[in-house]
């Protein structure tokens, strides 16, 4: 089973935390199954960009983004070349290195 290395979070995961992934499985579907709460205003429809996160190894290895998941992620905070919604980007054979955002584009949670 391929792994995704989370790179500490100083709310989500402090230590960083390490998790097994099933291949096919989305990178939010295995955050949240191994209690990394990653922000996921829209429930997985790819209509918002809080879930988004940036595969820091292992980006190539990931199918290509949709034109729906490219527009949304324009909206995203800080984004970067290797940018994904983490509820789109499903996991394949190989290793991941993931970095959750410190912010978000949520109004919910900005209180």
């Amino acid at each position: 089973m391929p792994q995704i290395v989370f790179l500490p979070h100083e709310e989500l995961c402090p230590d960083g935390a390490v998790v097994e992934a099933k291949t096919g499985e989305s990178i939010l579907d295995a955050a949240l199954r191994n209690g990394i709460q990653i922000e996921h205003a829209c429930e997985k429809s790819c209509a918002c960009t809080t879930c988004h996160v940036i595969v820091r190894e292992g980006f190539n290895n990931l199918e290509p983004s949709d034109d729906l998941e490219d527009d949304m992620l324009d909206k995203a905070w800080g984004l970067e070349p290797e940018s994904r919604l983490s509820c789109q980007a499903k996991v394949a054979d190989d290793d991941l290195v993931v970095e959750i955002p410190k912010y978000t584009v949520n109004q919910v949670s900005e209180g």
